[in-house]
């Protein structure tokens, strides 16, 4: 790996919990907008929920993103810690074989 690849694992590897801090909150924020919507439109059936709706999917889309960065930065915490271990990556002769 280049030294930018190395430096880019290796921030992505420190964020991981932040990773999946904001993708609790982005559902968290996305449920408590559909609440706070629903509650609006209950009480004003002439208020369009239309755009609402998209904002709220905006944000569940963004927190999937974020949930897919923690994962992937756990599986290259595993394979830099393989790798540093001297084991190589992980499947890498499975997949050779096939």
């Amino acid at each position: 790996m280049k030294d930018s690849e190395l430096s880019f694992a290796h921030r992505a590897v420190r964020r991981r919990h932040l990773f999946l801090g904001l993708a609790v909150a982005g559902v968290t924020i996305a449920a408590g907008l559909s609440g706070y919507y629903g509650w609006r439109f209950v009480h004003d059936p002439a208020f369009p929920i239309g755009p609402r709706a998209v904002i709220v999917l905006l944000v569940l889309l963004n927190a999937r993103q974020n949930l897919r960065q923690y994962r992937y930065a756990g599986v290259l915490e595993e394979m830099m810690r393989e790798a540093a271990a001297g084991g190589g990556v992980a499947g890498a002769g499975r997949a050779a074989a096939s």
